[in-house]
């Protein structure tokens, strides 16, 4: 289910908070073709590779970039890594039984070696007021691929769970911090628990809240907007590309661009990133030469 959980999960944070810059660090394996990997570069999300040993650099710099620039930010990860399956459960309850941990039924155990390096590096670089922990359950269907919503595999409900801690109430060492995040994971699976076995519905009173900030007349409206603009949008481009020439000279010179890019650099982050660090070395370079003058 991570290939659409975040798409869902962006739609009801965005009605949580002010307008702020929205990421989500995606897993490599889920970048999928070229065109879903230039997107996501070309909006400088950051990509893992699954291996620590590859991530923590990168990590670093991406969200060292995210603190410099001092723009507000919405970080949105999946400490569990991947979704839910026969083979990553049984990869989880394996890991459980050498850690000594308690085997889940609704959720995979979370790597919190990313979570609370992320978590770290974003407080001190002053980026980070509160940590949201976000609960999604599909009471009835559950499309797990592309292939599913092709084939009219939509999910008819999906019910969030959101829950708020102002980042002085997170715990501030390492070991701590992950312990907070495994306590969190219990949590979690013991409100799918209640949920898929009881009344399909996280509220106790059976009603789902809308958020403060929200209305069914203002969501009517987003959808609709949506749904034309997503409608318009596609044709007008397949009209351009038919009428135009330079349209679509355009658009093979921005295919040749991209798989260029990502051959030579490896992502337009990446080129973003190498920009950024150039520019501040440069900064620290005048700012050191006017203190010595």
């Amino acid at each position: 289910m991570a290939c659409f959980p975040n798409l869902y999960s962006f739609a009801i944070i965005s009605g949580l908070c002010s307008i702020c810059m929205d990421q989500l660090i995606r897993s490599s394996y889920f970048c999928g073709p070229p065109g879903r990997r230039w997107s996501i570069g070309r909006g400088c999300r950051p990509v893992e590779e699954r291996k620590w040993e590859d991530d923590k650099s990168h990590f670093e710099k991406m969200l060292d970039y995210f603190c410099d620039i001092h723009e507000p930010l919405q970080l949105l990860i999946f400490p569990e890594g991947t979704d839910l399956t026969a083979n990553t459960k049984a990869r989880s309850n394996e890991f459980a039984e050498k850690n000594g941990l308690k085997k889940y039924e609704y959720v995979l155990h979370p790597r919190t070696t990313g979570f609370t390096f992320v978590v770290e590096r974003l407080r001190e670089g002053g980026n980070v007021d509160a940590i949201h922990d976000i609960t999604v359950a599909y009471p009835q269907n559950i499309p797990q691929t592309e292939k599913h919503l092709l084939n009219g595999n939509f999910p008819k409900e999906i019910h969030f769970h959101v829950q708020r801690y102002p980042i002085e109430t997170v715990p501030t060492s390492k070991e701590e911090l992950q312990l907070w995040c495994r306590k969190r994971w219990e949590e979690k699976e013991e409100r799918l628990r209640h949920f898929y076995e009881g009344g399909k519905c996280f509220s106790a009173t059976g009603q789902s809240i809308i958020p403060p900030c929200k209305s069914e007349l203002r969501v009517l409206v987003v959808k609709c907007i949506s749904l034309l603009y997503w409608t318009v949008f596609p044709l007008g481009m397949f009209a351009l590309l038919y009428l135009y020439s330079f349209a679509r000279w355009y658009f093979a010179a921005m295919i040749v661009f991209f798989v260029v890019q990502q051959k030579i650099f490896g992502g337009l982050e990446l080129i973003e990133l190498a920009c950024h660090g150039y520019f501040k070395k440069q900064q620290k370079f005048h700012d050191t030469k006017i203190k010595t003058n």
